[in-house]
Formats: structure tokens, C-alpha cells, sequence
């Protein structure tokens, strides 16, 4: 993972190195970027990938009697499960709250009974208690004025007292010892966590579950007509996929002579005067695309090969496959400085750009890296741009050109 991810952070053009150049894949990313053609490419990529989707839902229409039997009655069997329980999101803490009351109905009429007895029902009762103190302080009242608030506290005592035992005879009240009704919860209780335990770890997500695996059986009992319906947009998609490849494609063809003037014209002040670096562009054929449409990518129906020749009358080869360092090195330097504006790459690395090189070759190495053009974050290499002039650095061991 780590090296697929550093193909696009880091660029090193050395001996023994990953260089993302030399792929055929990312040589055809570099060819549309230069072409402008990413829009193009996009289009064609969201054409796959509505595709790929189509073909998805009818490889899950397209099963065997038995199979779809077999799906046909799992669906339904999950369908009425879950319509039957009447689901409500809210439903399990509701259900949860009114059976810890019904399961402990009799403690809580017990309780409740208990309080208004000691409020009201028998002779040392609070309220009967309070009956007491207030005539002594209606008799204090009667000889020290000054008393008055005390009696009003006491009525407000009483009041408070009373609305406590309405309160709680009408909670009494309420208290159903029902084991039926216990019941009833309990089993509603144990079907929510059924439902959970198969479909979701919440109401939430069963009924999402349900409405998934309705239209997921409409579709099945609908297969004829679905499958009608895929394969006339299949066809469709097809028509419009040839036609967009088609127009990359040509496109490309277009692109790659400006691509390779440009880089010839680098090349040359590099250092390789009569060089030609040439991108070779395959195609699929309608009958591939047609006949196996896993074969066509995301990146259209081409494949590039950037080649090399360093000299008239010498074959061209891949990049690939060119055996010298300092020349692989200037070659993607010439590249680099083609295509700087496209390329995406952040930090580029240039390991012996300078090996074999000296001269107006140099110094063209030299301005090629500090050029004032759009470039990437960072830049390292053994070629520097210092007050103007370009100087090849020496690493140790090395003399200083």
C-alpha cells in the first residue's frame, strides 16, 4: 500500500528505482493530461461505472429456478416479519419503560399504599398530625399576633401535604396488576430483540432492512421486465461508451505529435541532438469491446507505450527498458519539463541527471530544474541553479564541475 501510495507523492528518476514513468498506465494518465483531456476521460470512466452498476443488478437477477425460488421466499418470509411488527423507531424504549413498571406493579402499589397511609389512612397519619399543630397554633395565633405567619406556613404545609396524597392515590390508581399485560410486553419486548439480533443493531436499522428487501423483491417478481429494462439501457450504455472511446481515442492520436515535438525539443537541449521519443497507442477493437466488456477500463480503450531512440537508425525501445541511468534520467527530465504543468506528482527526485554531462549540456540541466514555470513542491537532484549560472553538484568522492 505504501508504494502504490508513494507513485503519486514522489518521483524518483535513478538507478534501481520506482519510476512512475516507466508504467504504460500512468504514461497514458501523463498523455491526457497533456492533451487536456481529463474531461474526456471522466465522461468515459462514469459511462464503466454506470455499466459496471447495470451489470451488477442483472447478474443478481439472472440465477437458476431454484435459486430464485430460494430468494423469492426468503424475502417475503423477511418482509412480513418485519411489516407484521409494526415498527416504530421509538418503539423499544417505550415498550422497555411500560414493562419494567408492569413487572413490578405489585412493589409499586405496595409503596404507593404504604405513603398514603402515612399521609392520611390511620391515626399518627401526617395529615392528622398536621390537624393537631394547627389548632395549638390557631390557639397561639389567638394570643400573640405575631404567630400569623407561622399559621401560614402551616397551611401551606397542609396544602402541600394534600396535593402529595392526590398525587399519588391517582398513581395508585394507574398501577394495573395485569399478567396479562406483563405478558403481552414480555413477548413484545422478545420480538424487538429478535428483529435486532437478525436485521440490525437498532429499530432504525431493521426498518431500513425492510424497505431494502421490499424493493429488492419487487424487482424479483418483476424479473422478466427488469431484466427487459437493464438490457435495453445495457445497450444503450454500449452505443454511448464506443462512441466516447472512440472520440479519446482520436483525440490521443491528435495529442501525441504535439507530445513528442515538445519532448524532442527538450531532448535536444539535453543533450541528445538527433534522439526521438515516440508513444505508440493500441487500441481495442469494436469486436473486443463488444464480445468482453471486462476488458475495457475506467481509462478508455487504449493502451500507450512511451519508446526512446537515442540515435538515427537505432531502434526505438520502451522506457522501460533502457539500460543507462544518466540517459533514463535525462530523458524523464525532458519529460517532466513537457509536462510539469499536468503533472500531479509533488516531489520529484533526479539521481545521476547529471552523469555524463558537461558543458552547454550542464548548464542546460541545470536551467531545465530551476526553470520558471509551474513545477512541483519540491525538486531534488544533482543539478542546482546558483546566481544564474547552472553548477552540477558533487556528492562525496565526487570533483565539483
Amino acid at each position: 500500500m505504501l508504494s502504490e501510495a508513494g507513485q503519486f507523492l514522489v518521483d524518483i528518476h535513478g538507478p534501481h528505482e520506482h519510476q512512475s514513468l516507466l508504467h504504460p498506465s500512468r504514461q497514458l494518465a501523463i498523455l491526457d493530461a497533456f492533451g487536456k483531456l481529463e474531461p474526456d476521460r471522466q465522461a468515459f470512466a462514469n459511462i464503466v461505472r454506470r455499466r459496471t452498476s447495470l451489470e451488477a443488478e442483472k447478474r443478481a437477477l439472472v440465477v437458476d429456478e431454484k435459486t430464485y425460488a430460494q430468494q423469492l421466499d426468503l424475502l417475503r418470509f423477511q418482509v412480513n416479519e418485519i411489516s407484521a411488527a409494526r415498527l416504530h423507531p421509538d418503539d423499544e424504549a417505550a415498550v422497555e419503560t411500560e414493562y419494567q413498571r408492569a413487572s413490578n406493579a405489585a412493589k409499586l402499589l405496595q409503596l404507593a399504599q404504604a405513603a398514603l397511609d402515612a399521609l392520611a389512612e390511620n391515626e399518627n397519619a401526617l395529615l392528622t398530625q398536621a390537624g393537631v399543630v394547627g389548632r395549638l397554633l390557631q390557639e397561639l395565633q389567638r394570643i400573640d399576633r405575631s404567630a400569623d405567619s407561622l399559621l401560614v406556613s402551616h397551611e401551606q404545609a397542609v396544602a402541600a401535604l394534600q396535593d402529595l396524597q392526590g398525587g399519588l392515590s391517582h398513581y395508585a390508581d394507574k398501577i394495573d396488576v395485569d399478567p396479562g399485560r406483563l405478558q403481552e410486553l414480555e413477548e413484545r419486548l422478545n420480538l424487538l430483540h429478535s428483529l435486532k439480533r437478525k436485521y440490525g443493531a437498532s429499530l432504525a436499522e431493521v426498518i431500513a432492512f425492510e424497505k431494502e428487501a421490499r424493493a429488492r423483491l419487487h424487482a424479483l417478481e418483476q424479473r422478466d421486465s427488469e431484466l427487459e429494462r437493464l438490457n435495453a439501457e445495457l445497450r444503450k450504455l454500449d452505443g454511448e461508451l464506443w462512441q466516447c472511446g472512440q472520440s479519446l481515442s482520436s483525440k490521443r492520436r491528435k495529442c501525441i505529435p504535439r507530445l513528442e515535438k515538445a519532448v524532442a525539443l527538450q531532448l535536444g537541449d539535453l543533450g541528445f541532438k538527433q534522439s526521438r521519443l515516440e508513444a505508440r497507442l493500441q487500441a481495442l477493437s469494436q469486436d473486443v469491446v463488444r464480445e468482453k466488456p471486462a476488458a475495457v477500463n475506467s481509462a478508455g480503450f487504449d493502451t500507450v507505450e512511451f519508446e526512446f531512440a537515442p540515435k538515427p537508425g537505432r531502434a526505438s525501445r520502451p522506457l522501460r527498458a533502457i539500460a543507462s541511468s544518466g540517459e533514463l534520467a535525462r530523458v524523464m527530465l525532458a519529460l517532466k519539463t513537457v509536462l510539469a504543468a499536468e503533472d500531479q506528482i509533488p516531489v520529484l527526485v533526479f539521481d545521476e541527471v547529471d552523469a555524463n554531462v558537461g558543458g552547454e549540456t550542464a548548464r542546460a540541466v541545470g536551467e531545465k530544474n530551476a526553470a520558471d514555470r509551474p513545477k512541483p513542491t519540491g525538486v531534488v537532484h544533482h543539478a542546482l541553479a546558483a546566481g544564474g549560472r547552472a553548477r552540477v553538484c558533487a556528492l562525496p568522492g565526487q570533483q565539483e564541475d
